[in-house]
């Protein structure tokens, strides 16, 4: 026990920084600096950790931090080697955790220019690093936060947040401090640069799981929101930023849409700022409260609101033609679905819900007009299946169910009509062309 004790100062000791007497850039002592700097980098160039690692020492205990850079951020590598070699050595483990620390803050702190990516690899260094220690990390968390803003590594959000649910299920902080991380959070995330796609994507995906996360801890039921803002709103109904606030939160949150302090907010959400966003909550309000015409109007509208992109133009033409199906506007579906398989993003799904507003289509007229809705409906659930390969079980299952339904070849006979051939169906306000399939 002794020797791990001493192992672990040794650690510290070794990273307890040059002396703050130094002068310039290299220190009291500038050719020895100079030299073991060089030293260890020559190793290090070669991929020879372990003859780096004591000249690196020798270097970080001689030079100061302003010295180079680089010699904090090939220490930070050196030690993760480390950490990983001592894995079962906890105090040491502990000690060089510690130290990985100091080399993050010293950087943060000696070169202001590169603050916001040192800030971002000490928190994941204390995700990959820090275990069992919730109100260490969810301080560290939020210090980066609050100085990075929406400069912040994406994940970092994530962590931070269970953090805080970690420690609001300990008692140790209460809901509406998880909730202000939580608000925080997705505004800062909603900031976010992304010069890519792929960081667009990724943004997009932890703000959803951000709110799943939060969703799921349940930190705060609908009574506790409504208990929460309904006097905030009563003090302020005429600032936009709140009744947004409000309007989102409620709206994540199941089944808390229906009651008053919603259609405030809601309400004057629109009033205040009509816009794509208001429209649609608005639209969300009246169909949970079965207001079909409200709700078409609204959800419309949000459609045509300049601001939304053809992408979000698509989510909400997807949602407003399940919306019409569930409410027997099938012409309507219909309309909105194909508009929503415009984009490649909903095509899958949207061509799926036009099989299915096919299928359960009754059209009148001879055995053969009655029967051809079917051939349409799974025409569009092969589109489907090609679109989003993960609806396969499904759409076979239903197109297993409808092509019993085909007319069998002496009937389609009869009508002078046979396999392969064009046919045209019009049926319902909606029409499409589709091949004549019968039962052999």
């Amino acid at each position: 026990m002794k020797k791990t004790v001493v192992l672990a100062l040794s650690a510290l000791f070794f990273l307890a920084g040059p002396s703050v007497f130094a002068q310039g850039k290299y220190g009291a002592d500038s050719a020895e600096c100079v030299k073991y700097l060089s030293y260890y980098k020559e190793y290090y160039k070669q991929r020879s950790y372990d003859d780096a690692l004591p000249n690196w020492r020798k270097a970080y205990k001689i030079c100061p931090p302003t010295a180079n850079q680089t010699m904090l951020i090939d220490g930070t590598t050196l030690i993760r080697r480390l950490i990983s070699k001592n894995a079962k050595n906890p105090v040491y483990r502990a000690a060089l955790i510690d130290s990985l620390m100091v080399l993050h803050d010293q950087r943060i702190e000696n070169y202001p220019r590169y603050a916001a990516t040192a800030l971002n690899n000490k928190g994941l260094d204390m995700a990959n690093y820090i275990k069992d220690d919730s109100k260490r990390l969810y301080e560290g968390y939020n210090d980066i936060i609050a100085r990075n803003k929406e400069q912040t590594k994406a994940q970092l959000f994530l962590f931070d947040l269970n953090a805080a649910i970690d420690l609001y299920q300990k008692g140790v902080v209460g809901a509406e401090e998880v909730i202000g991380i939580y608000q925080t959070n997705v505004s800062y995330l909603e900031a976010a640069p992304a010069p890519t796609e792929a960081a667009k994507e990724q943004n997009t995906k932890i703000k959803t799981d951000l709110e799943s996360l939060f969703i799921s801890s349940k930190v705060a039921s609908c009574e506790d929101l409504v208990k929460l803002f309904t006097p905030r709103y009563e003090a302020a109904p005429e600032d936009l930023a709140l009744v947004t606030n409000i309007v989102k939160m409620l709206s994540i949150t199941e089944g808390c849409t229906d009651n008053d302090l919603y259609l405030k907010a809601v309400t004057s959400m629109y009033k205040l700022e009509p816009s794509h966003n208001s429209a649609y909550f608005l639209f969300k309000l009246n169909s949970s409260r079965g207001n079909v015409e409200e709700a078409l109007k609204y959800m419309e509208e949000a459609i045509a609101a300049p601001e939304s992109d053809e992408k979000q133009d698509a989510e909400y033409n997807y949602e407003l033609a399940t919306f019409c199906y569930k409410n027997g506007r099938t012409a309507k579906a219909y309309a909105c679905a194909k508009l929503a398989s415009e984009v490649p993003e909903q095509a899958g799904k949207a061509y799926f819900l036009m099989g299915q507003i096919w299928g359960s289509t009754t059209c009148g007229g001879d055995e053969i007009q009655r029967r051809s809705p079917y051939w349409v409906a799974i025409d569009f659930l092969n589109k489907a299946k090609a679109a989003d390969p993960s609806l396969t079980e499904e759409a076979n299952r239903m197109i297993g169910a409808y092509a019993r339904y085909f007319p069998n070849t002496a009937d389609a006979f009869m009508y002078n009509i046979m396999d392969g051939q064009s046919y045209s169906v019009n049926c319902g306000g909606m029409s499409a062309v589709t091949t004549v399939r019968t039962q052999k």
